[in-house]
C-alpha cells in the first residue's frame, strides 16, 4: 500500500498527523512534509484513517 499526497494543496490542518505522525510527517511550518509513503505492514488502517481525516481530500491511498 502507498500513500500519495498532493503536497502543494496542503493547508496545514494536521489532522492526518494527529492520526499517525509516522505516516504523515509535518514540516516545521505544520504542513505535510512528504508526497509519497510506503505503508509498513500493520499500519494500513492508520493510513486509511489519516486519509479520511484530511478535509481537503488531498491524500490518496493506493492499494497494491
Amino acid at each position: 500500500m502507498k500513500i500519495r499526497i498532493n503536497k502543494s494543496a496542503c493547508v496545514g490542518n494536521a489532522r492526518c498527523a494527529a492520526v499517525s505522525e509516522q505516516l504523515f510527517p509535518l514540516d516545521d511550518d505544520g504542513y505535510i512534509a512528504v508526497e509519497e509513503v510506503d505503508v509498513p505492514p500493520g499500519m494500513e488502517e492508520l493510513a486509511r484513517k489519516g486519509a479520511r481525516a484530511c478535509p481537503e481530500r488531498i491524500i490518496v491511498i493506493e492499494e497494491e
